[in-house]
């Protein structure tokens, strides 16, 4: 199992600076969290309570943090200054709506930051819930689905050919070279946001490494993954060595700070229920020493109900911050 957490890009308002979103995540990475995502969203319109409509893409009950002037960094390029400040900790998006870029742009976009991190990023993709952001992009949000799954096939073909070839009824190409290929060898590992249902279990089959749950789902991971395996299985995929994604809320003393202790007794349920990746979610100081004392308070807490790598495991130095130089924004 793996300890995941999210970067928090967004602010209702200009914060001035966001140097201490950099600090964070060279904290995380100095501490030896293993992933730190970040998320994703190009523009709003004002219908902001679709985000509470599961029926769109959204959860119950669930509200945008921001309303629609809120300031959202973009995805890539932020993880892009975090690859040049850290060395081991990987690179996710969780999720970016990938359909709302052109697919040979991000393409190219993901493979470089791939090259330029040594082969760390992950590429969490869902849908969204927003139709404005659709159509402000020119796009059909009706057609969301397929035009994820139209751009994940653009992206397979461009990672793994060297003279590419495509066509479906959206896009026709021949005889197209684009380099450098993403440094991991089977290109960018794709992590498939979505509900348990069988469009995204025949995404996961068809382009998925790992699982982010959504919605019912995530309320109830024993039976949302046990459902998704079924799913999954049924339209010809595996679900052996898929990554899934389990979030872990932070247990508050009285007096508001985190008792990870009581956090991580939790972590044992996830993972009979079949998480691999705890996403921790966490109120994280300013300060950076703070911050990399709370990352590090976590991990060891994390490790004693979960061990790491064993220490003749050539993998194990993935794992262990000590071995590396100070790193991430």
């Amino acid at each position: 199992m793996e300890l995941s957490t999210t970067l928090v890009t967004f602010a209702p308002d200009d914060p001035g600076s966001w140097r201490p979103l950099l600090d964070r995540a060279q904290a995380a990475d100095r501490a030896g969290i293993d992933r730190i995502v970040v998320t994703d969203h190009v523009v709003f319109g004002e219908a902001l309570d679709a985000y509470g409509r599961p029926e769109l893409g959204g959860i119950a009950g669930g509200r945008q943090p921001t309303g629609p002037d809120g300031h959202w960094l973009e995805p890539l390029t932020v993880l892009s200054a975090i690859a040049a400040l850290t060395t081991r900790v990987r690179l996710g998006t969780g999720i970016l709506i990938a359909a709302l870029r052109r697919p040979v742009v991000l393409a190219k976009a993901a493979a470089t930051l791939d090259v330029l991190s040594d082969g760390r990023l992950d590429l969490g993709v869902g849908v969204g819930w927003q139709r404005e952001e659709y159509e402000a992009a020119g796009l059909d949000f009706g057609a969301r689905g397929a035009l994820l799954d139209h751009t994940l096939e653009v992206l397979a073909t461009l990672w793994s050919e060297e003279r590419a070839s495509f066509a479906d009824d959206r896009l026709a190409f021949d005889g197209i070279h684009q380099m450098p290929k993403p440094r991991q060898d089977a290109g960018v590992p794709i992590w498939v946001s979505g509900t348990a249902n069988r469009r995204v279990a025949r995404r996961i089959a068809r382009f998925g490494k790992g699982w982010i749950p959504w919605g019912p789902a995530a309320a109830d991971l024993p039976t949302g993954i046990s459902e998704m395996r079924r799913l999954v299985e049924a339209e010809g995929g595996s679900f052996e060595g898929l990554k899934v994604v389990g979030a872990l809320r932070a247990t508050t003393r009285s007096d508001g700070s985190p008792d990870l202790d009581a956090t991580m007794a939790a972590v044992p349920h996830l993972a009979e229920a079949g998480v691999t990746d705890v996403r921790l979610a966490v109120k994280v100081p300013d300060d950076p020493s703070a911050a990399e004392d709370l990352y590090a308070a976590a991990v060891q807490a994390f490790r004693q109900v979960v061990p790491g790598p064993p220490a003749d495991d050539p993998a194990a130095a993935q794992h262990d911050p000590i071995q590396h130089d100070p790193i991430d924004p």
